[in-house]
């Protein structure tokens, strides 16, 4: 991490839908924080003006012209900053240049992605010039893949309580989940199926669960790709469409913190939609909506939904170790608002203020944000992002 910077974080793609509500939460959640100096980044001053004004950030806010396409202007602004949130995707279209300049620069970095083609080169390319400039280049700080990847955490250290070592095989069950995908994630799912239709070379990192653990493979794990009634739960289930990214870095997780949960972890995603007939004929419609969220008529990225559908969404995750004999410890993650946007734009501010204030100590390389900051990071998201974890009897 450098040490002395102008600015401890910079917020690039402030004009877009999920940028704005980033900057929002830092003007508004640490309004009378002296200590955090930060300044929002994009394309044009004179946006970056607008935004500025109507989220009611100070007028002195610092703002930063910076262009993806312009190797110079990122340059220029990561040599002010000791971080960069960014919320400009896909990433693989708009990533590749920023990462190169964190990774050289030394200069921490923080995004959204849920592209897991793309993070795996992005680890294959940069990771020697992060470990020897000291920058940490944390993906997926988001709803892909926070609340997952903490679960699954979380409801280990109960296993370790009550079995006396972590579970083999953990499960993570969506309960409920109201509000919308982004805009952005609709766009990433496309771009990396796009990406994948004109290399086929990349379809065995696309289907590998270990496509972010390079150098280990695991135990075969579940596929989650249809519809299950499942006895210990006594409730059908679905498949979950953003399992793709979360088991990839629940896996990355357990291996950056040295394979705690066994390096025969079977970990695997899946929708509750209830019992009986119903909970089947439920499970049908999510996968048939799991099709439209990716599909021409999904949102496009810079589109979100209003205040209003924002603070009234939730989730509600359930988390199941299982022991070898077959006892079970539970646990929640929930949040208090709609899971793309509300939640997300304050789980990535977190996250970057974590790192910087919490766990300077984590070395250099790439990161998933639950193996470098841990217990701390849940604290900061339950004090400040109004998630909530707990042990379920």
């Amino acid at each position: 991490m450098k040490s002395a910077s102008k600015f401890d974080i910079v917020v690039y793609g402030a004009t877009g839908f999920t940028g704005q509500l980033v900057a929002e939460y830092l003007a508004t959640h640490y309004r009378n924080d002296g200590n955090l100096k930060w300044a929002m980044a994009g394309r044009s001053k004179e946006k970056l003006a607008a935004v500025r004004d109507a989220i009611g950030a100070p007028a002195g806010t610092p703002l930063i012209v910076a262009d993806a396409s312009d190797a110079v202007s990122l340059k220029a602004m990561l040599g002010e900053t000791k971080s960069v949130i960014t919320t400009v995707g896909p990433y693989q279209h708009y990533g590749n240049d920023l990462i190169a300049a964190c990774a050289a620069s030394g200069t921490d970095y923080f995004d959204l992605c849920g592209e897991p083609v793309w993070m795996r080169q992005m680890i294959d390319r940069h990771e020697a010039a992060a470990k020897a400039s000291g920058a940490r280049i944390v993906f997926s700080c988001g709803f892909d893949s926070v609340p997952f990847e903490l679960g699954a955490f979380f409801v280990q250290e109960e296993a370790k309580r009550v079995f006396g070592a972590p579970a083999s095989r953990v499960k993570g069950r969506v309960r409920d989940m109201r509000g919308t995908l982004s805009g952005g994630t609709a766009a990433s799912g496309r771009a990396t199926f796009e990406a994948v239709a004109k290399d086929l070379s990349l379809v065995p990192i696309l289907n590998d669960p270990f496509a972010l653990t390079p150098g280990f493979s695991g135990v075969k794990q579940p596929k989650g790709n249809k519809p299950a009634f499942e006895e210990d739960l006594q409730s059908w289930s679905a498949p979950f469409m953003m399992a793709l990214i979360n088991t990839r870095n629940v896996h990355r997780s357990n291996m950056l913190m040295g394979f705690p949960y066994g390096k025969e972890f079977v970990y695997d995603e899946m929708v509750l939609t209830g019992p009986g007939e119903r909970g089947e004929a439920n499970a049908r419609k999510v996968m048939a909506v799991n099709n439209e969220k990716t599909g021409p008529n999904a949102r496009k990225p810079g589109e979100g939904p209003s205040k209003e559908e924002r603070e009234n969404g939730l989730y509600d995750l359930l988390y199941i170790a299982v022991a070898p004999d077959g006892r079970q410890v539970r646990a929640s993650v929930k949040g208090d608002r709609d899971p793309g946007y509300g939640s997300t734009s304050k789980m990535i501010s977190e996250c970057a203020i974590c790192l910087l204030r919490d766990t300077p100590e984590v070395p250099a390389g790439f990161w998933t944000p639950g193996a470098a900051m841990q217990h701390k990071l849940i604290k900061r998201l339950v004090d400040h992002a109004g998630l909530t974890f707990a042990v379920e009897k």
